[in-house]
């Protein structure tokens, strides 16, 4: 996957193999050998790459286009997540992923705010997260 996804990035931010190499300090042909899996760079150079295209070391490393239900979508910037599709039940209800509960810390019995933009779509908030959004708005002043 590293090497797909480190291909995707670089075309798709219009950047030549040579320009990507000089970025992260190493020649076009060790680049090279990472797009053609002939080589993984080490840690440090992960997260050179990581840096310079805005994405996660896990992302640049693991993200599967699986995941996105083909839907073209690429690796996601940092800190932007891409959880798949899931069904509406029969009366509105949804199983949100098990990887996105981990992420958000959202367990059994938690209270959640859903918001709505008919331009922009869903929002889900934790009822903890829009409480500490209040009080420290409160503390700002006017």
């Amino acid at each position: 996957m590293f090497k797909d996804n480190l291909i995707e990035l670089r075309k798709y931010n219009n950047m030549s193999q040579e320009e990507l190499a000089d970025k992260i300090g190493v020649s076009r042909q060790t680049l090279s050998k990472y797009e053609t899996g002939e080589s993984l760079p080490d840690i440090e150079k992960c997260r050179l790459i990581a840096d310079v295209f805005g994405v996660s070391i896990d992302d640049l490393l693991n993200y599967d286009k699986k995941i996105s239900e083909n839907m073209g979508l690429g690796v996601p910037p940092k800190g932007k997540h891409i959880f798949g599709l899931v069904k509406v039940g029969d009366k509105g209800q949804i199983v949100l992923p098990a990887k996105a509960r981990k992420i958000f810390d959202i367990n059994p019995g938690d209270n959640v705010l859903v918001l709505g933009d008919e331009g922009q779509g869903l929002a889900i908030l934790k009822e903890k997260s829009l409480l500490n959004l209040l009080k420290n708005a409160r503390k700002q002043p006017l």
